[in-house]
């Protein structure tokens, strides 16, 4: 009896233990609508792994299929819901190429803009993506002059370009306190922006543990400890500092050789009135003539 009670415990782990290992049955050969509903249910519980795991099969087994434009456009409003903006533009991206109208691209090419303009926390990081979004709402003036997100779109340009315009004079400032008056100069004149009064411009607030390290872009609170040295070198500090030096060299050698060549001269003066001797003009003997 005890033995057939250990046996039937053994088999019992042993089934335990190869279904837990054993793998999921992967799905397929579903019909689109199983597919978009699975992706509604993902979304909607905030898997969205999931959900783009649901969608490439919806895509890949019913690539005709009138429900991917709108699976589409859902992946992509979720994506930006959840702050995955790089996701939310590759779904727009593939939603304007492949199945918007006319009349849709327009609102398919606001939310790329929208989904730019969000990925943007920290403007300081992300100048290049920070100019990107200037082009592309730019752009989108130009082809869509009569948008109704015209207003939007304005806001969201002029916040950006505000952006864009204290990132540089931050860098300039940077460089006028290192002694580098031509960057400064270059940054100042990359991008004027002549309708911003930067004494009267209030900041952004950085969160406390950033702003110790990042400071308001003017000044920093650990200023008394760096040496009031150059230890930044730019080109335009190197061809200054060179130019001044070959001046102090060439000047000092000039000196230096001057007064090698008087004293030179002063010896050899000294010498040849040395070693002529005086003619005395009185002298009876006189030089015999030819």
């Amino acid at each position: 009896m005890k033995i057939m009670i250990n046996i039937a415990i053994v088999m019992l782990s042993i089934s335990f233990i190869f279904t837990g290992c054993s793998k999921k049955v992967e799905e397929y050969n579903k019909p689109a609508m199983y597919w978009y509903a699975k992706m509604i249910k993902a979304v909607s519980n905030g898997d969205l792994e999931k959900a783009d795991s649901f969608y490439s099969s919806l895509q890949g087994e019913h690539i005709s299929s009138p429900l991917l434009p709108e699976a589409t456009m859902i992946l992509a409003i979720a994506h930006m819901h959840y702050e995955e903006y790089i996701l939310s533009e590759h779904f727009l991206n593939e939603y304007t190429k492949r199945y918007a109208t006319e009349n849709e691209k327009e609102f398919a090419d606001f939310l790329k803009i929208k989904a730019i303009y969000k990925a943007l926390p920290n403007p300081r990081r992300d100048q290049v993506l920070m100019i990107d979004a200037i082009k592309k709402a730019k752009k989108f003036k130009q082809t869509y002059p009569n948008s109704m997100y015209m207003g939007i779109v304005d806001t969201m340009i002029t916040r950006l370009e505000l952006a864009e315009a204290v990132l540089n004079e931050t860098i300039a400032r940077l460089y006028e306190r290192l002694d580098k008056p031509l960057s400064a100069k270059y940054y100042r004149e990359l991008t004027p922006q002549s309708w911003i009064d930067f004494k009267n411009l209030k900041r952004a607030n950085s969160l406390w543990y950033r702003e110790l390290f990042e400071g308001d872009g003017t000044d920093s609170w650990y200023a008394f400890m760096i040496p009031d040295t150059q230890s930044v070198v730019s080109r335009n500090t190197n061809s200054e500092n060179k130019s001044e030096n070959k001046e102090a060299k060439s000047h000092w050698y000039s000196d230096w050789y001057k007064g090698f060549i008087s004293e030179d001269s002063d010896k050899d003066k000294n010498e040849t009135t040395e070693e002529q001797e005086p003619i005395d003009e009185h002298s009876s003997e006189q030089l015999p003539l030819d």
